[in-house]
């Protein structure tokens, strides 16, 4: 059973699979402040143009949005206490572009863990990707994106007080608190 007191809510499933949107339902259900940590970069039309629709709907739906592709870490400590929540969408985006700027992922992945043993400076909803439920990649960058997202997906996890996968729009949830 979906609690509405969380300090780490970690949401995961494929594209187009209603992650999201069930992450945004969560994060109000809280009755706080709600920021929207968006790790997406419009490196092209089509996402330019996705990239602006959400930015409206949020800001029609009350959501602080913040854009923040590559320090993620940072923008956690910054815009987070206990009179807000934070809602991160999402980490595979952001393992990406840490991917194509060259960072040291596995050293960018242990900062961000590293901020949240510290405990969360407020609640916080992760959104990723399940990535490991395909065939195995073809080539060894999307093999290494898939090794990354997995093991920082487990990292997570593993911190969370509950964890969902969302499949067609329907959550299971895989962890809770209790």
């Amino acid at each position: 059973m979906a609690s509405d007191r969380f300090d780490i809510l970690f949401v995961l499933g494929g594209a187009r699979s209603g992650k999201s949107a069930y992450a945004e339902m969560r994060a109000r259900q809280t009755g706080l402040d709600p920021i929207y940590l968006a790790t997406a970069q419009a490196l092209d039309e089509e996402m330019r143009d996705r990239v602006a629709r959400h930015r409206e709907d949020r800001a029609s739906d009350g959501w602080k949005t913040i854009e923040e592709p590559l320090a993620l870490t940072e923008a956690i400590g910054a815009e987070t206490d206990r009179s807000r929540v934070l809602l991160v969408d999402c980490l595979t985006l952001w393992v990406s572009n840490l991917m194509l700027a060259e960072r040291d992922i596995p050293n960018e992945i242990e900062r961000l863990i590293s901020r949240l043993r510290k405990g969360p400076p407020g609640p916080i909803v992760f959104v990723s990707n399940e990535t490991g439920l395909g065939i195995v990649p073809d080539n060894a960058m999307a093999r290494a994106f898939r090794d990354h997202a997995g093991r920082l997906n487990q990292r997570i996890a593993a911190m969370a007080d509950e964890v969902v996968f969302v499949a067609a729009g329907l959550p299971l949830v895989l962890k809770t608190a209790r």
